[in-house]
């Protein structure tokens, strides 16, 4: 792998949040990237869905990316920013922010809320990889979160327009939505767990995923050597995430696993009930 090339299985990061879920815990992100990188993934993605970086400020997206840089460099991980937000303006700023803060590569999802049109939302991706130009840019696809899907129309026009464009992170599924944008010559990193096996057999990088935010050796296993058995094994601990609200259920269990982390979230994601924590068997 080159120095800083993003790669492999990638941790989407939780960001460590304290009081209450109104300030970030910044003494719990050295330990939690030491973690990650014990568990064997090559990068981690920081600020994404995982890492509540849309409910952030933006001064506090800044301040993770670098806690995050910081400690990343002590254990040889890579880092890659998302920098989607809700304005063109503030997408930008933030994309040369990790730009200049050393970052691997920044992520844009589509902004959420407006259903863009392939003009706006063209105009918007070009602007964001301009703004962190020549660091790679990904265009990070996730139509649940953005409300919409970016059409690959404009991912292959995106190509001769931003000449840093390196590929995408999808989290779409079923593999018929995530299928249409293993592009030739761009990385393709997977989201959801269960499309990964079969999205590299297909060409895809490798995998973003959540579940490695707790679980970092599962989805370095999977990402090394699929198999249908290690699938399985993604998929039964990402349903029982999500059986709760998974934000506080990831962090609660990676405090389980040892790692220094608070249950607290932004809200208006909401902690577990006494109820859910008892219920919630993941070690």
């Amino acid at each position: 792998m080159l120095p800083g090339m993003i790669t492999g299985a990638v941790a989407a990061a939780l960001t460590p949040l304290t009081s209450g879920g109104r300030s970030l815990d910044e003494d719990a992100v050295p330990p939690y990237v030491r973690f990650l990188a014990a568990g064997g993934v090559d990068g981690v993605l920081v600020c994404g869905t995982t890492g509540e970086g849309i409910l952030l400020s933006p001064a506090e997206r800044r301040r993770a990316a670098e806690l995050f840089l910081a400690a990343a460099r002590d254990v040889n991980l890579v880092v890659a920013v998302h920098c989607g937000a809700q304005t063109t303006a503030e997408t930008a700023a933030l994309a040369t922010h990790a730009a200049e803060a050393g970052a691997a590569a920044v992520a844009v999802i589509a902004p959420p809320y407006f259903a863009l049109d392939e003009v706006a939302l063209e105009r918007h991706l070009q602007v964001a990889a301009a703004a962190c130009a020549p660091l790679p840019f990904y265009v990070y696809e996730f139509e649940a979160r953005s409300g919409y899907a970016v059409p690959v129309s404009l991912i292959e026009r995106l190509r001769d327009g931003a000449p840093n464009l390196r590929g995408l992170k999808v989290s779409d599924k079923p593999w018929e939505k995530l299928a249409p944008y293993l592009l030739d010559g761009l990385d393709v990193f997977v989201g959801a767990e269960a499309l990964v096996e079969r999205g590299l057999a297909n060409g895809a990088a490798g995998a973003v995923s959540g579940l490695a935010s707790v679980y970092p050796e599962v989805v370095a296993a999977l990402v090394r050597a699929p198999s249908p058995e290690r699938t399985a094994e993604a998929e039964r601990l990402r349903a029982e995430l999500e059986r709760f609200p998974f934000h506080a259920a990831a962090k609660v269990v990676a405090a389980r696993r040892g790692v220094p982390i608070g249950p607290d979230v932004r809200a208006p994601l909401r902690g577990l009930t006494a109820d859910e924590l008892a219920e919630l068997s993941l070690p």
